[in-house]
């Protein structure tokens, strides 16, 4: 699903680990939370700047209602190495509900990009993307991830979580009946709040 890595102007998809199939992960304690079944290795890392643009280009436009987050994980040495394990995450893009009718903004999206904040700590990374399919309960995770090298960054220090751990199965987010009458008139992104530095 989360087929080619944008950054910058530029695009890649050796450096994204390609899910095996367009299957959803479940359920959310899993450790393929972190980026997919048994994906397939990165080719390659690629080199970005903090304040640049990051993001994925999807395979197929977002079909399911649901939000979408994009996480990065800091590695401890190189990315190529790093399976996701720790408590290294954070979240630095979110994209959530609407009113009047109820709804995602991700719906439909080919895309979800935003930008590394400048004030990231220079370093290897894995940038990871997370949609959520509210149709069904439980919730469909689609999840992918690829490797970055951060350059020209700065001394922030945001709050990190492990992956999975950064939602709970109670989490009001995921148990949520978005067909219920009357809709939804509030609703909360599921996981920690956005950091932008």
């Amino acid at each position: 699903m989360f087929n080619t890595l944008i950054h910058g102007t530029e695009s890649s998809t050796a450096a994204v680990r390609e899910a095996q199939n367009n299957s959803p992960v479940r359920p959310v304690t899993s450790l393929d939370m972190r980026c997919n079944t048994n994906p397939i290795p990165a080719k390659e890392t690629i080199t970005v700047s903090a304040g640049d643009t990051i993001g994925f280009r999807l395979s197929a436009a977002i079909f399911h209602q649901g939000p979408a987050s994009i996480y990065l994980g800091k590695a401890p040495g190189n990315a190529v190495d790093w399976d996701g394990s720790g408590e290294n995450w954070f979240k630095i893009a979110e994209w959530g509900a609407t009113y009047n009718p109820f709804g995602f903004t991700d719906l439909g999206k080919t895309e979800l990009t935003t930008t590394i904040p400048k004030d990231t700590p220079s370093g290897q990374y894995l940038v990871r993307a997370e949609q959520i399919a509210l149709h069904v309960l439980p919730p469909e995770f689609y999840v992918g991830c690829a490797q970055i090298n951060v350059v020209n960054g700065g001394s922030g220090n945001p709050s990190k979580v492990p992956i999975p751990g950064h939602i709970s199965p109670n989490d009001p987010g995921i148990n949520v009946d978005i067909y219920q009458v009357p809709p939804p008139t509030s609703y909360t992104v599921p996981g920690p709040t956005v950091w932008r530095g």
